[in-house]
């Protein structure tokens, strides 16, 4: 009897343990590491009786970036980057007037050129305090962002460009259409600009290493506010002002040449709009200059946010941070 009693106790004990194991709280790996990223705050400011929004995460302690989104996007683009950033940087990403949730005035409101937007993305800037940053840019990013950096070089501790053109050799044969409407505006060459405002899912998806990545949020969004009424007449103006970027090309390279600013090159080698000439030619007006090349296209951070992120966090710790 004693036995069969020792014998059902250990049963009993072996099955506990058992049981236990099946659902013991997981171990999780030391190799892997949680971080609270903290959350993204979404603002508006106001600048020259325009609000401006923007999106801002991280400590404003610490080195602070700046983004500037291209077309037909907004500051939504960098909504995953931003968080990947925030644990280690201060991060700022405005709307353009006329995008995004930012203030959309009427031509006869606001002057829509490319020196207007620059304008009040400084005069952003300074309403935020901001005295030294990292200038991120894409697609009219660049345009918008070399004019201020060609401005106020000493605001500028690096740059950081991703599918931003400034060499003729950059332009893709995507963009005839443009080429052709700012060269020559007339009711022929306008149907072809027009033409692009129903490219937006294709600028999203050519050349992506893979679609299924690419959030549709993206181009819906985009397209939601590219559609909005009167905002043709303000994309045509943009347009038609395209051919004065061309113009200060040598004014920017000149900036290059003479500040050369540490700069990082992220670029979607697929990408038909901003083809991968242009990101090899910065390479000849600066000497301090990374280039990456992903599979990807025209809006690569869709698909490689995180990589971007890590590729940016050892730049700038490199050249800045040490």
């Amino acid at each position: 009897m004693y036995m069969k009693t020792n014998l059902l106790v250990v049963l009993v004990i072996v099955s506990m343990i058992t049981v236990s194991a099946q659902f013991q709280t997981p171990q999780i790996r030391p190799s892997l590491e949680f971080r609270d990223v903290g959350d993204v705050q979404y603002k508006t400011i106001m600048i020259g009786g325009l609000d401006i929004f923007y999106r801002e995460a991280g400590d404003p302690s610490k080195p602070t970036i700046l983004l500037l989104h291209g077309f037909p996007s907004s500051s939504h683009m960098y909504r995953d980057l931003l968080r990947d950033l925030a644990p280690t940087y201060h991060v700022i990403a405005p709307d353009y007037p006329g995008f995004g949730l930012s203030s959309c005035p009427g031509e006869d409101q606001y002057e829509y050129t490319f020196d207007n937007l620059a304008t009040t993305m400084e005069q952003f800037i300074n309403a935020l305090k901001l005295t030294e940053l990292i200038l991120y840019v894409q697609d009219y990013g660049g345009p918008v962002g070399f004019r201020i950096a060609s401005r106020k070089p000493k605001l500028i501790r690096a740059l950081i460009i991703q599918n931003a053109n400034g060499y003729k050799e950059g332009l893709g044969d995507a963009i005839a259409p443009l080429k052709n409407y700012f060269t020559n505006p007339n009711e022929e060459t306008e149907k072809g600009a027009r033409g692009i405002f129903s490219t937006t899912k294709w600028q999203y998806t050519e050349g992506a290493g893979d679609i299924s990545r690419i959030s549709p949020d993206s181009y819906i969004i985009d397209q939601f506010f590219l559609d909005r009424p009167g905002n043709d007449k303000i994309q045509l103006a943009l347009f038609r002002d395209y051919k004065n970027n061309l113009v200060l090309y040598p004014k920017w390279h000149s900036y290059f040449k003479k500040m050369q600013p540490p700069t990082l090159i992220l670029w979607g080698r697929n990408d038909k709009i901003f083809i991968t000439p242009g990101a090899e030619a910065y390479k000849r007006d600066l000497k301090n200059i990374e280039v990456h090349m992903f599979n990807g296209g025209h809006f690569m951070l869709e698909e490689y946010h995180q990589e971007a992120a890590k590729l940016i966090d050892s730049f700038l710790t490199k050249n800045l941070l040490n």
